[in-house]
């Protein structure tokens, strides 16, 4: 991940997650860990809405790196954040003061307790975050900030890469008949498995793919399931 991670300065283990359903996507766009902790980043921000406590990063960082590969400037209007897309517009609301700023998120984080927003200096400083360190706030997704020829602002939903066809693979076996159990297995209890044949060093591979999902949040939710039902190596993939 470009930049590694907003408050990263020390102590954090971080890894983007790459699946076939992932491939074409962005590395900022793809799954990714932080000290084993999982994140997806959303394929959309239309209708976003969060409350929570904003913090704020600076000197430490400034001139670095950020996820998606600006420099970051403290004293520019921006922010991090766990999962918007990137180059999303939000709206700031400090809940102690009633201000209001717009920011634009390019990084990821933070990653402390249950903050849910890290503001560039600037934005801290204008909406009165940089004394007290932290601040309860609501921030709303605007969009994409596009500027006509005549200078007027305006805000376009992110591309939406969240619909689709989508699987879970369970397993993979050097014998055909394994996988045939265990797709036989979830043929009766979802009405969809298949096998895909694959070769990895040389060898061929049999690769159970089941159910099928229309969005990539409701086949995460089926992958996560799955782990906990014993399969933990088990990870989306796109359908044809």
């Amino acid at each position: 991940m470009a930049g590694l991670l907003s408050g990263c300065g020390g102590g954090y283990s971080t890894r983007v997650i790459d699946t076939p359903s992932t491939a074409g996507l962005k590395g900022h766009q793809k799954p990714y860990t932080v000290n084993g902790q999982m994140y997806h980043p959303m394929a959309s921000c239309e209708g976003f809405v969060q409350d929570g406590l904003a913090s704020w990063y600076g000197p430490d960082f400034h001139g670095k790196k950020t996820s998606n590969g600006e420099i970051y400037n403290m004293h520019a209007m921006t922010a991090a954040h766990k999962t918007l897309p990137l180059g999303t517009s939000v709206r700031v609301v400090n809940q102690n003061n009633g201000c209001q700023e717009i920011v634009r998120i390019n990084d990821r984080g933070p990653f402390v307790g249950t903050r849910i927003i890290d503001l560039s200096y600037e934005a801290a400083k204008r909406l009165g975050v940089v004394g007290p360190g932290t601040a309860p706030v609501r921030i709303e997704a605007l969009g994409i900030a596009q500027t006509d020829a005549q200078g007027n602002q305006t805000y376009i939903p992110s591309a939406n890469y969240e619909s689709g066809n989508y699987a879970v693979q369970i397993g993979a076996f050097s014998l055909s008949d394994n996988a045939q159990r265990l797709a036989s297995k979830y043929q009766q209890k979802l009405g969809n498995a298949v096998i895909k044949q694959g070769w990895v060093g040389g060898k061929l591979f049999y690769r159970v793919w089941v159910g099928r999902y229309n969005s990539l949040t409701a086949a995460y939710a089926a992958s996560d399931e799955f782990g906990r039902s014993g399969y933990g190596n088990s990870f989306v993939v796109a359908l044809d």
